[in-house]
């Protein structure tokens, strides 16, 4: 008795210093940035806070402990809300021993900055999306003086275990009193945000601690921090949250301290949790916007226009060998009065801009002198995506840091795709083979039985170009490497479309993932058609055809695609199985007016024949990165869809110049918590948004640092 009274008596002090500290005098400003939490996310240790990263950061890292394991990726989403994916081990409470998975995902919002007499006050959701075993809510408030960092807070369901008072929405409406506990299956947005009949006290301190000397050098970036958790769970043995009473699994202190260093880059933290425990903190961050600059080999040097020109029947000849030369395979050139028109496909640059310019530095030195204007149109897989015009000499200029690629930007004018009728004549020979070898990975993450199985294979690609925006490819893949195969066999309701992922893998080892023949063309001007016959990825084969409205200049585009497809056999070869179902969709494109965000909105039959609609949003950045999610809902019902409830996600796509290859690539994480069979869609190489997305207005002005290059 005498125990648990001093530490109730200590709890009241701590809190009231807090207080006093949050509701104090004027603070004293300091630019200190924040640090993560065990939960991931910016916070103390196992609390947040009201604090944030800088907007758009990308922050993944781990946190471990005893019977507990943390795996997350944090995204500061807009400058005023951070979203977490967590992925959980945890120990089985089902059993008593052992350990299981489990995934949430976390909102925090800014409601009001720190100013001279006001804290910075958060609201937050967390594991908003998932079983609910760690589903609570908080409202934050942080204070700054100089490098004291002070934090109080009050919080509902998992973070009102302790329960310290009465929950104060129950003033407002008694309904806030009831709290479901059932646990699911996880997926489904929860709804009892800030119910229950108590609510629990947190808060804490973060200190930045002056420069340590070392025999490396001063460290800093050390914070000491110490905070009083209103989680007073050490595990959820007792049967949290079906119970909430008698839970054995409590925490033997809920006071948790400890050191965190923080650098640009990075956040390690080691900390003493739960009056019996070691927590190990690391993460890993970067900028989108500003990713570390990667080296890259220096572009060409700007040849001098010729002083003679060249005859006319030996020009094209010249301008096709010198493109060739760069990299860039030519498709058409001409002349017409003082313009010269060159059309390239594919080349190995991300953006419009800095295609433009290679082209400039291909030709400069073969070009007549009095050429004053240059028409470049850029095609992909056979089809015009973008033409512009633009003055020889602003683009000579910028190439040579005589003037700046915005003014270069200025000088631009972006036309309809497919404007220019290129006469026959003026055409470089057709047909041409690409190839190439490349690493793939493929992901699953919370398997009830593993938390991650994966796959590692090489695949051997190659497409053949047979002009007029027809072509053949395919590619062959060996598996090398895994435990995706391990999977467990799929129990789904609906036709396993997706769900055999691991017999998929198991008996495909050596697979033919595509093989097609199809044609891709501008239909006309700034309208784009597919048509793709054969394997069309590793799940399914058929025929896919798609039709793409895309203006140049409009922030809007609509696509219609519209299939027919049987189910392949599991070896990925050459045979099907008996599964066959038409599906398609109507898709609208849109960029949105702030922060660089984007919206897909679709809506149509799915592969497992169920009806419905995806939406999409997500970031891109002018770097390339681009970060969003998504979630599908259809007329499948939750409890047939099975684990998760309906299909959502989270993708990070990380353009390939950022390592120092000079290629347009991207390499893709899809995070899906869970793989089922509802609101899945077809996938193919060649989807027209994917190809023409970089001949866009809003593409041109985020690459635009390529005029320089």
């Amino acid at each position: 008795m005498r125990r648990a009274t001093l530490a109730g008596m200590g709890m009241v002090a701590f809190v009231v210093v807090l207080l006093a500290a949050i509701l104090g005098g004027p603070a004293l400003g300091q630019d200190v940035p924040a640090t993560g939490s065990d939960f991931g996310g910016v916070g103390l240790i196992e609390s947040r806070n009201a604090r944030f990263r800088p907007d758009g950061t990308l922050e993944a890292g781990a946190s471990l402990r005893h019977q507990r394991r943390f795996w997350f990726l944090s995204f500061q989403a807009l400058p005023f809300l951070e979203t977490t994916f967590r992925l959980s081990e945890r120990l089985n409470t089902t059993t008593g021993s052992g350990m299981t998975t489990d995934r949430a995902f976390d909102l925090k919002l800014r409601l009001i900055e720190e100013g001279q007499w006001t804290p910075a006050v958060a609201i937050g959701l967390q594991d908003v999306i998932g079983t609910g075993i760690y589903a609570g809510e908080y409202i934050a408030a942080s204070r700054r003086w100089g490098p004291v960092d002070a934090t109080l807070g009050l919080g509902w369901g998992r973070l009102a275990t302790g329960a310290d008072t009465n929950n104060p929405a129950r003033y407002f409406s008694e309904r806030f009193a009831d709290r479901p506990r059932d646990v699911g299956r996880g997926g489904t947005l929860s709804t009892s945000f800030f119910r229950g009949e108590e609510s629990g006290a947190f808060g804490g301190i973060e200190v930045s601690l002056p420069a340590v000397p070392t025999p490396w050098g001063a460290l800093e970036g050390l914070r000491a921090k110490a905070e009083y958790s209103a989680d007073v769970l050490r595990d959820e043995s007792g049967g949290y949250p079906a119970r909430t009473t008698g839970l054995t699994g409590r925490a033997a202190s809920r006071f948790n301290f400890g050191l965190q260093w923080s650098n640009e880059t990075v956040d390690a933290g080691l900390f003493a949790v739960h009056g019996t425990d070691l927590l190990i903190r690391l993460s890993f961050r970067i900028d989108p916007g500003a990713p570390p600059a990667m080296s890259l080999p220096p572009p060409p040097p700007m040849p001098a226009r010729p002083v003679v020109a060249e005859a006319d029947e030996a020009l094209a000849g010249r301008v096709f060998a010198a493109l060739r030369a760069a990299g860039l395979p030519p498709v058409a050139f001409g002349i017409e009065g003082n313009e010269a028109q060159i059309a390239v496909s594919g080349g190995p640059h991300r953006t419009l801009a800095q295609t433009s310019a290679r082209v400039l530095r291909a030709v400069n030195g073969v070009l007549p002198p009095d050429i004053g204007m240059l028409r470049i149109a850029w095609w992909q897989a056979g089809a015009e995506v973008a033409e512009m015009t633009i003055p020889r000499a602003v683009l000579e200029a910028a190439a040579q840091d005589q003037a700046s690629p915005e003014e270069a930007w200025a000088a631009t004018r972006l036309l309809p795709a497919g404007t220019t009728q290129w006469p026959a004549g003026s055409r470089a020979p057709g047909g041409g083979f690409d190839w190439g070898v490349e690493p793939r990975l493929a992901l699953v993450l919370g398997d009830p039985t593993s938390t991650l199985r994966y796959q590692g294979a090489v695949a051997v690609g190659g497409r053949y170009d047979l002009g007029a925006g027809v072509s053949v490819a395919g590619s062959v893949q060996q598996a090398l490497l895994g435990n995706l195969s391990d999977g467990l066999p799929s129990d789904s309701a609906l036709p396993h479309v997706r769900s055999d992922y691991a017999r998929y893998a198991r008996e495909g080892k050596t697979s033919i993932p595509a093989l097609y023949a199809e044609r891709i063309w501008t239909a006309a001007p700034d309208v784009f058609a597919r048509v793709t016959v054969g394997l069309l990825e590793p799940m399914f084969g058929g025929i896919s055809t798609e039709v793409l409205w895309r203006p140049a200049e409009s922030a809007v585009a609509v696509g219609v695609d519209a299939n027919y497809v049987r189910a392949r056999d599991y070896d990925q070869r050459l045979a099907f199985r008996d599964y066959e179902v038409a599906t398609g969709h109507v898709s609208v494109y849109a960029d949105l007016p702030v922060w660089n965000l984007y919206g897909i909105a679709r809506a149509g039959r799915y592969l497992a024949g169920d009806w419905g609609g995806t939406l999409e949003l997500g970031r891109r950045f002018d770097s390339g990165i681009e970060i969003g999610g998504f979630a599908t809902m259809t007329d499948v019902p939750f409890s047939k869809f099975g684990e998760g409830s309906f299909d959502k996600g989270i993708h990070v796509r990380l353009p390939l110049v950022l390592f120092g290859a000079e290629t347009r690539q991207s390499g893709t994480a899809l995070i899906r918590p869970v793989q089922r069979d509802g609101g899945q869609r077809l996938s193919v190489d060649t989807a027209l948004w994917g190809v023409t997305r970089d001949g866009r207005a809003d593409a041109l002005r985020r690459g635009v640092a390529g005029f320089a290059r």
